[in-house]
């Protein structure tokens, strides 16, 4: 691997992160501390993690920091679940971010399949 941008899960989910920040300007105003701050560290967190675990000197560091983006993951997957709830995204908004959320995870399991076969 040449570095993290040859991944297609940072690939990903840095386009998600920019899907996310569009979807959320829309959330009403007296939320941007709130939920649209949340659901915007949490999407950030992915592709961040997926980066800093590849620049690591070995594949355990690097499986670490891709729990961690799974961890993150499942926060964005959650937030988006409770946004749909409060009437802030649409049901076509919501289920195409979490089939999107859904792909990235399988990469990630995928990656770390392959480093621990390492």
């Amino acid at each position: 691997m040449k570095s993290h941008k040859d991944l297609d899960a940072w690939k990903r989910s840095v386009a998600l992160v920019t899907n996310i920040y569009s979807i959320t300007s829309k959330f009403p105003k007296e939320e941007i501390y709130g939920i649209t701050n949340q659901v915007r560290r949490a999407a950030v967190s992915l592709p961040s993690n997926i980066a800093e675990g590849a620049a690591r000197k070995n594949s355990k560091e690097f499986i670490q920091f891709l729990y961690i983006a799974l961890g993150s993951n499942a926060e964005l997957e959650t937030q988006i679940l409770i946004c749909r709830n409060l009437d802030y995204l649409s049901e076509k908004e919501s289920i195409d971010i979490l089939k999107e959320i859904n792909e990235i995870r399988n990469m990630i399991l995928g990656l770390i399949k392959f480093l621990k076969k390492k």
